[in-house]
């Protein structure tokens, strides 16, 4: 059964815990000393990231930060005054991934008041390249879109790079790693710390089974995909790993979403199958498009249809395109390991997949 969230666009959705646009602004109570504060991104597609925030005893922890903008930063402190709170009552930082939609104000805020930021450890390679960015020649993504066979898509994302360093403020490293799975105390609560590789190598997403919640970052979003294949520096096996991460979480109890992106669903049984079969299919028409020959991501992705609208990828935006061709060579990689199709490269590193 497809969730009722899954049945509308992400720009459409209504929350059930505020009956308004899930964007709304408000620090709005999911459960019993939980608040869902959506904080707002600039950028023309997303237009909120969720913080969770965490009642108990001895002050607040938060479930991801927002991204360290003066509109975000003053937004959280607004909210957070709303339900009597304030900074200076947050004690703890939990961080599902590495992306600066989640990390950075968590970093910059974490820094300032003398807090704990956690952060999966296998998000460690992603800010060591953002720490020594002076080393880096050319986009870390440019490499990644040419190997995709999308030559002229990774020209003009290295042209549209404006040369500005990232800011060491919003990039340093966490206070604290978490490695594996493990459980995590938060006052009276116990949240289970799943590691869910596959957007991020670091992604964690974090049960509170008593509860019946699932604080689910970009893994496990209602209304839309989350990227894969877009990570720094790139893996192997982006979509295998997400795959058996979507497997591993379909193993806990069905659980209420609480995502990062989009309003709070109901069935994260449902929506896990939703992706499951999602990606199946993508990976079923990916292998069709080889049918006609040897064929790199960049190729396939112009046979696919993107959002859920199914916009041809030659009418996508150039950074969208990249994405989606990107996206699109995890699929083949997958299929190779999978036996499915196999893989050749040019002398200048371009991938051919074929059947």
């Amino acid at each position: 059964m497809i969730p009722p969230s899954a049945s509308v666009s992400t720009a459409h959705a209504v929350s059930p815990d505020s009956g308004e646009h899930w964007t709304a602004e408000g620090a709005w109570p999911v459960a019993e000393g939980i608040h869902r504060i959506p904080l707002p991104l600039p950028m023309d597609g997303l237009k909120a990231v969720n913080v969770y925030v965490v009642v108990a005893d001895d002050g607040l922890t938060l479930v991801d930060g927002g991204w360290a903008i003066p509109a975000a930063r003053d937004l959280l402190d607004r909210c957070l005054r709303s339900v009597g709170a304030g900074f200076g009552d947050i004690r703890r930082f939990l961080v599902t991934h590495v992306h600066r939609d989640h990390y950075t104000l968590a970093r910059v805020l974490g820094t300032e008041l003398g807090v704990d930021v956690t952060l999966g450890r296998d998000e460690q390679p992603a800010l060591a390249l953002l720490n020594d960015v002076d080393s880096l020649e050319e986009n870390p993504f440019v490499a990644t879109l040419r190997t995709a066979g999308a030559a002229e898509i990774a020209e003009e994302w290295q042209a549209g790079d404006d040369g500005e360093r990232p800011d060491p403020a919003l990039w340093a490293f966490p206070d604290t790693w978490l490695e594996g799975d493990q459980r995590l105390t938060v006052g009276a609560r116990t949240l289970d710390a799943v590691h869910t590789p596959g957007h991020t190598p670091g992604h964690y997403v974090f049960a509170e089974r008593d509860a019946g919640l699932l604080f689910a970052g970009d893994h496990v979003l209602p209304t839309i995909t989350p990227s894969i294949g877009f990570t720094m520096p790139a893996v192997d096996q982006p979509l295998g790993d997400f795959l058996a991460s979507l497997t591993k979480v379909r193993a806990l109890p069905d659980l209420t979403i609480l995502p990062a992106h989009g309003p709070v669903a109901p069935s994260s049984h449902a929506r896990v199958d939703e992706l499951l079969a999602h990606h199946e299919q993508r990976l079923a028409d990916s292998l069709a498009a080889l049918a006609s020959g040897p064929s790199t991501a960049h190729q396939v992705a112009g046979h696919l249809g993107w959002t859920r609208h199914e916009h041809a990828y030659d009418t996508l935006d150039v950074f969208s395109r990249g994405m989606a061709a990107m996206e699109t060579k995890a699929h083949l990689e997958l299929l190779v390991a999978r036996g499915q199709a196999t893989r050749a490269e040019t002398s200048d590193g371009v991938a051919f997949g074929a059947v």
